[in-house]
């Protein structure tokens, strides 16, 4: 058998090849996968290096069918996610984040246009029906994964049309109505049965749902908003916010008020907010007891509304007062004439836990003609009641399954913990995954646990400097009606992205080791290996001196002592 010669050998008799000198080594390079940050902060399950990696290569199509493989709707998540990922990307401190969630909505955009097709087939029909109620994004994201993994779907809705709160909370200048409706049109032809104004407890009965299906996926959202007064005093006509949201993006009306206060800090309440402006409301504001998001604000005292929907918020004329409560209503007979705020904030008792005190002192007057609340929804209990924890939620353990109930799962705002629209994606995937777990009888377990990609193990001598592209705003002049207010990033400007990321954790073929080898001990694969990379270690002559891990951009070597 002859023998491969690697470049720099010498084969006679006696010379190189014959002489092992990784028998030196004390210790020895390896290849480790670690997950980007990205990754990890995902709620959705999105892989954004992965696809990343694709938009470098201008392979487009590739990189959504990697996005979609977690997240079935990423034309509506690019637009409305609060993209934690971005926050944990490790480019952030070397220069800014890369702009993951505006490429993962050019990619949606793109799929649309193009009209691709998930990459998944139809489940046979003798497959396992599995019953889904709720058409929100919790329940899409579970049915489009229960087709993935060859089941069937009857999906069940209260509404004419899907889309949960993306249809009826969301106004259209964060996503439009053509949007959301092209990605559930494409979501629902995967062979989902669709059953719209089917409510539960009025014509769905939870018992003979369970006797019809072997598993349940409740994706019920929160329907009611929380009981809201002040001592327990209410104005006589006193508007919910998030009703009166609905009710204002269905019917196009709102009451002829000058002045307005939303008391609140989520995305309602800023939604509300932006939307008054836009009926002609004169004064806006939005009472917090959380502070506007900035770099010097810690996490935990931050506005829970999107960052990027309170600065624009804050740029079409909302005035937003942070660390206040409303003490007190000024009312002239039962209706509403101002506020009294004071200032607010988290100090710890003499327990050490952390309360919200109002500072004596501190009170101002706030005159307006209507006082809004919007903080936050409670699910109906109509027909679950008996399923309802003592928060009034359905709770769920990582994969969404109800306590002591067989065979029911939920997800998204029904579990009382997850709020946010990529997190009720994740739910819905999860969940999928344990109900296929459920029926072919083998145990699920929670995926090993590994630690994201630190900063410190790149090598940053091999990456330049580059600026973050953002989208073009609408003026905020023009933001009068519900024209979309954020525009797409340009074909360039998202390959320029997927240049811009620092691949954390996986191997981008840049050569570096094979190159770099003093012993030519590293050993370039036509096709990848089974480690995900295209390099081979020989350690008959690796002698263990770290230089390529030491030049690894990527943080994709490590040195592990020998044996």
């Amino acid at each position: 058998m002859s023998t491969q010669i690697t470049r720099g050998a010498y084969a006679l008799p006696g010379t190189a090849l014959a002489f092992k000198t990784g028998t030196w080594r004390t210790q020895r390079p390896r290849h480790l996968h670690s997950p980007a940050p990205c990754h990890g902060a995902c709620p959705a399950g999105e892989d954004a290096q992965a696809y990343l990696a694709l938009v470098e290569e201008e392979d487009f199509h590739a990189a959504w069918q990697t996005i979609v493989q977690a997240n079935p709707i990423p034309s509506v998540t690019g637009r409305v996610c609060h993209h934690p990922c971005e926050a944990a990307c490790n480019r952030g401190r070397y220069d800014s984040p890369i702009a993951i969630h505006h490429v993962e909505r050019f990619l949606g955009d793109q799929a649309l246009r193009e009209g691709w097709d998930y990459p998944l087939s139809p489940p046979p029909a003798e497959a396992p029906r599995i019953g889904v109620v709720g058409a929100g994004p919790a329940g899409l994201a579970c049915a489009y994964h229960l087709i993935r993994l060859g089941l069937n779907v009857d999906l069940f809705e209260a509404l004419p049309l899907a889309g949960g709160l993306l249809r009826t909370a969301i106004p259209e200048y964060r996503l439009p109505k053509d949007t959301l409706d092209r990605e559930i049109e494409r979501l629902l032809a995967t062979g989902i049965r669709f059953r719209p104004n089917h409510r539960l407890g009025r014509d769905l009965s939870l018992d003979e749902l369970r006797q019809d299906y072997p598993a349940l996926f409740l994706g019920l959202g929160t329907q009611r908003s929380r009981p809201w007064s002040i001592d327990g005093a209410t104005p006589s006509d006193l508007r919910e916010g998030l009703d009166l949201l609905q009710e204002y993006l269905e019917m196009g009306r709102i009451p002829e008020w000058r002045s307005v206060a939303v008391i609140g800090a989520g995305n309602t309440a800023i939604d509300l907010a932006r939307v008054l402006k836009r009926a002609g409301v004169e004064e806006v504001h939005v009472i917090s007891h959380k502070a506007i998001p900035a770099p010097d604000v810690p996490p935990e005292d931050r506005m829970p509304a999107i960052e990027r929907e309170i600065r624009q918020a804050l740029e079409e004329g909302v005035r937003i007062h942070e660390h206040r409560g409303v003490q007190r209503l000024l009312l002239r007979g039962e209706r509403v004439i101002g506020v009294e705020m004071v200032h607010m904030k988290k100090l710890p008792d003499p327990s050490g836990r952390l309360r919200r005190i109002a500072f004596e002192g501190t009170e101002t007057l706030l005159h307006v003609e209507q006082v809004i609340p919007a903080i936050g929804q409670i699910m109906d209990p109509e027909g679950i009641e008996p399923l309802l924890n003592r928060w009034g939620f359905l709770g769920g353990d990582r994969w969404g399954a109800i306590p002591d109930q067989a065979g029911l799962f939920t997800g998204g705002d029904a579990r009382g913990d997850h709020g946010m629209v990529s997190e009720a994606v994740g739910d819905g995937r999860l969940a999928a995954e344990a109900i296929q777990a459920l029926l072919s009888r083998r145990s699920l377990e929670p995926p090993e646990e590994r630690t994201p990609l630190a900063f410190e193990h790149l090598n940053l001598h091999y990456f330049e400097p580059g600026q973050r592209p953002e989208p073009a705003l609408l003026p905020v002049e023009e933001r009068t009606g519900f024209q979309e207010v954020e525009g797409v990033l340009a074909r360039s400007q998202v390959h320029a992205e997927g240049v811009r990321c620092f691949s954390c954790g996986e191997c981008m073929a840049c050569d570096n080791c094979w190159t770099l080898c003093p012993d030519s001990a590293v050993l370039k694969a036509r096709e990848r290996c089974q480690d995900g990379s295209h390099y081979v270690f020989d350690y008959d002559y690796c002698k263990g001196c770290g230089l390529c891990a030491e030049e690894c951009p990527c943080g994709y070597i490590e040195m592990v002592a020998e044996g």
